[in-house]
């Protein structure tokens, strides 16, 4: 496929003259902070350009219902599709039945496994996951150091839905960096998927807690982990400023948490902008003019020194 890149802005979205275009869009889950903001940046973007239609799914974590969804899309004769997957590890079927239907259709968020060998009226947008879970895990890094901890140093990970690109990808971004010789100070004694739940992730630190195991640091592959350990740690009397806690997402509750002094890292990661973006591959596809198969967003780390930037950006 040729390569252009896809910056196709308001302007000459409206200027092309075409009857009504229609867009279906499956999101895995509605119950999530992150994605929320995703898809109102793609709602409202949507609505925002005249002639085009937004129908919004919620597969509600459930891959068949995701795929029951793409092929009631298919049926209706949508021009384009949106697939914000439950399982990256399954979006091969997904592919295969845009493609034999002849329906172009974009990735957003989570990168599918076949990202690599998409068919050429396939796109997907997101932020490249090596940036974000390296960024704040080299954050907590040069914090450690900073506290004198570079003799030694002990944590924990929590890890996102292990079928999940992103929470394998950060999961992997973290064991990279205390694998290199300024952070390999630090040692992990335990990983456990909280399945990017607040709530799980506040079970998992007080269930990790009451161990009694002395630790410094805690990774977690999103914000909404990050916060549920902060609870659970703050609930048992833990001062926060013992204990440096990262996370990736940089959502609304996470820069307040950063402000509170509980939260010491995050990475921004653009809801809205992927939400955005999803769109104008999608309506370029469908309208036959050719993307990057792959564009990628670029994350920002989020510290208390420039948290301010990011307050109104999710």
């Amino acid at each position: 496929m040729k390569k252009t890149l896809i910056a196709a802005g308001l302007a000459a979205l409206m200027s092309t003259t075409a009857m009504a275009e229609t867009i279906g869009a499956s999101i895995a889950r509605f119950d999530d902070n992150f994605l929320t903001v995703m898809r109102n940046g793609m709602v409202d973007y949507a609505a925002s350009i005249d002639g085009v239609e937004l129908q919004v799914e919620d597969a509600q974590d459930d891959v068949a219902k995701q795929l029951d969804q793409i092929n009631n899309f298919i049926a209706s004769g949508v021009d384009a599709i949106i697939v914000n997957a439950v399982d990256t590890s399954a979006t091969e079927a997904m592919s295969q039945a845009a493609a034999n239907a002849g329906i172009p259709l974009v990735y957003v968020n989570r990168q599918p496994i076949n990202v690599d060998s998409l068919p050429d009226n396939q796109a997907f947008v997101a932020s490249n996951e090596i940036e974000s879970g390296t960024l704040a895990a080299f954050e907590a890094c040069k914090l450690l150091r900073g506290m004198g901890y570079a003799g030694g140093a002990k944590g924990y990970l929590m890890m996102g839905q292990l079928s999940n690109q992103a929470a394998v990808q950060r999961t992997k971004d973290v064991d990279d960096i205390i694998g290199i010789d300024m952070c390999n100070f630090i040692s992990i004694i335990d990983r456990q998927t909280a399945n990017w739940s607040r709530d799980e992730a506040q079970d998992l630190m007080t269930n990790w807690l009451s161990s009694g195991e002395e630790f410094q640091v805690v990774f977690a592959n999103n914000d909404e982990m990050a916060i549920g350990a902060i609870q659970a740690m703050k609930a048992a009397g833990i001062s926060m400023e013992d204990v440096v806690v990262v996370g990736v997402d940089a959502t609304q509750d996470a820069l307040v948490a950063m402000q509170a002094g509980d939260l010491d890292a995050t990475v921004f990661q653009d809801a809205f902008g992927q939400g955005e973006g999803s769109v104008d591959a999608a309506l370029a596809l469908a309208r036959g003019e050719d993307v990057d198969q792959k564009v990628y967003i670029p994350f920002q780390l989020v510290t208390p020194a420039n948290v301010e930037n990011f307050l109104s950006k999710n």
